[in-house]
């Protein structure tokens, strides 16, 4: 409900506006460091930070270097980062075996992590594309994406990442009825524990594309992702996602792309009232950044004032390449 103002001059709407201390004092929504999961991409070697060109600032890293992040934002108080692999060509295959392997780089370095870093929550992702010969989140069949055999696939995978120690898993596949058999699996497995931050409301959207330079997916890309991804012009259709994916056992949501889709991610929240998130995704970051090295805007005001827009649609975290800097100037205050 909004409040009515009283007529000018009773009501000044600027007194309010006047100091830092008043304007601190009634600000209705705020920014914390335990609102950011940070996404990190893993490769193999040891010692390794790789420049990734299309997103400044951000590197595929080698799991030591992985570890050493995850430390760096458990001092920041990150609460949560997410891994997303960079798989060797010669292990992209079409059958994606390497996709539940114990031994694949995902889950590799959730127990480098967990050995060495145990406080921090560990997120995975879980779809084919990274390890798919053809770029697809799912089998290909003469053509077309399969469904019900791409979920076999997934299920196999999730249950990798849990017995590799993962604490939230994040499928971005968007195959329909993944997550009533993932958490099927999961308890039936032992796993009660793990939780499911279902990527719900994931549309076809042209801003992944230098998340798919940074996982080596975009070259291999064969079509497009819209017979499984949403159509960026269905909120209904979204909603009815999310509604499905928590029926089947999400504990939380997300919506993906971000910055493009603030009414989903305040749709999603007033509907629903379950832990929602939006991820800020690489083409989103890569704007913002480039503009700001180009002297256009002040990168820093920009980058926050994009992460309290989430806050403010609703969102109870946002998943950020922002995220280590966003810690380091809300700690300087």
């Amino acid at each position: 409900m909004t409040r009515t103002p009283a007529p000018f001059p009773a009501a000044r709407l600027r007194r309010l506006r006047r100091t830092n201390a008043l304007r601190d004092m009634v600000q209705e929504h705020r920014l914390g460091v335990a609102d950011l999961i940070w996404p990190v991409f893993v490769r193999d070697g040891e010692g390794v930070e790789e420049p990734i060109p299309s997103m400044p600032g951000v590197a595929r890293r080698s799991i030591d270097r992985v570890v050493r992040a995850a430390a760096e934002a458990a001092e920041l108080g990150i609460p949560a980062i997410c891994l997303f692999p960079y798989t060797d060509a010669a292990l992209r295959t079409e059958d994606c075996t390497e996709a539940w392997s114990p031994d694949n780089l995902t889950n590799r370095a959730i127990r480098a992590i967990k050995a060495e870093v145990p406080e921090i929550a560990v997120m995975t992702d879980i779809a084919l594309d990274p390890y798919n010969a053809n770029g697809h989140d799912g089998f290909v069949v003469d053509g077309e994406i399969v469904n019900d055999d791409t979920v076999a696939a997934l299920v196999k995978m999730g249950l990798a990442q849990a017995e590799a120690g993962a604490d939230i898993l994040g499928p971005s596949d968007m195959m329909d009825g993944r997550i009533g058999a993932l958490r099927t699996a999961l308890e039936a497995a032992g796993h009660r524990d793990v939780a499911i931050l279902s990527y719900a409301a994931k549309f076809a959207s042209g801003f992944y594309g230098p998340f798919r330079d940074a996982v080596g997916a975009g070259s291999r890309l064969v079509g497009d992702k819209k017979t499984y991804q949403i159509n960026p012009a269905n909120r209904d259709e979204a909603l009815a996602c999310v509604a499905r994916d928590l029926a089947e056992g999400a504990d939380m949501v997300m919506v993906k792309p971000g910055m493009a889709y603030l009414d989903i991610c305040r749709a999603v929240k007033d509907r629903f009232a379950a832990p929602t998130f939006a991820y800020q995704v690489s083409g989103e970051y890569a704007m913002l950044v480039a503009a700001a090295q180009n002297g256009w805007l002040d990168g820093d005001k920009v980058m926050l004032e994009s992460l309290l827009a989430f806050r403010r649609a609703g969102c109870d975290g946002v998943l950020s390449y922002f995220a280590p800097r966003v810690a380091q100037l809300l700690r300087a205050g």
